[in-house]
């Protein structure tokens, strides 16, 4: 996976907020078909990272790229002209609305000819059709898309959320805790949802503080501490405690992978 060329990377990332520094100098790399789990404790600056990599922050030093390409997010359009989606926490869906409409807030479809140009008509019928289908690639189950979101279960609304992303995204999804305000049930399907957006090619971007989902979905495990990258980690290859270790300062990655006991002068030295 790794002798493949990052569909999304970043290197050196810095962003300061008067004196606090949320990014100090932050390294990025996203594969081709892999689920990235970005971890580390409150305060770390990995919400501040995602914002950079979605447009959500313009950073004040750095670079990102898209396939090799230096790209200047200045919004999160710009992000999403580039192909890459977020899925936030508050998932900013309407509740009123249709799912439908929901799947193409801000990307309707206009009827063609006069009704469509000069009366700017929705097409309301291929939208649905087409949400319908979205929905029926990713296994995603509710009664009628005609139905209001608030209607829906969390899980569900999550669901829509998430495929909505997954249809416009082409680069990347980036996942912020979707799993957070969710029961067991509801979180096993977001993350077999997950997998299946893996599984269409297209990389995700998983945010979270839930460390038996991180092992249970995850390709590979970014840790960011102190508003770094510190490791990057296999779950395969290492253990929950020793992720936990690294994000709380407590074990440090060696040059030769092994993770390793941080001294306890170390320890003093920082406090």
């Amino acid at each position: 996976m790794t002798s493949e060329n990052p569909t999304l990377s970043a290197r050196g990332l810095v962003k300061r907020y008067g004196r606090v520094t949320a990014i100090d100098g932050a390294d990025f790399d996203l594969y081709p078909g892999e689920v990235l789990a970005v971890v580390g404790d409150n305060g770390a600056g990995k919400s501040s990272l995602i914002k950079a990599l979605s447009g959500a922050v313009v950073p004040d030093a750095g670079e990102i790229k898209v396939d090799g390409r230096t790209v200047h997010f200045k919004s999160p359009l710009d992000a999403r002209h580039f192909g890459i989606e977020t899925v936030y926490q508050d998932l900013a869906v309407a509740p009123a609305l249709d799912i439908a409409t929901n799947m193409f807030l801000g990307r309707e479809k206009r009827l063609r000819g006069p009704l469509g140009i000069g009366l700017r008509k929705l097409d309301a019928a291929t939208m649905r059709a087409e949400a319908q289908r979205i929905l029926d690639d990713l296994g995603i189950q509710v009664k009628s898309i005609s139905q209001p979101v608030e209607t829906l279960s969390g899980g569900q609304r999550q669901g829509v959320a998430v495929a909505r992303a997954a249809a416009f995204g082409t680069k990347a999804v980036i996942m912020d805790e979707p799993t957070a305000a969710l029961g067991v049930a509801e979180s096993a399907k977001v993350l077999e949802l997950i997998g299946r957006i893996r599984d269409r090619g297209l990389p995700v971007v998983l945010i979270s503080h839930n460390m038996p989902h991180v092992f249970d979905i995850a390709d590979r495990i970014h840790v960011h501490r102190l508003g770094k990258r510190v490791a990057v980690v296999s779950p395969k290859t290492h253990s929950m405690n020793q992720v936990v270790g690294l994000l709380t300062g407590a074990l440090k990655l060696a040059e030769d992978g092994e993770v390793v006991e941080v001294a306890a002068t170390t320890h003093a030295g920082l406090t």
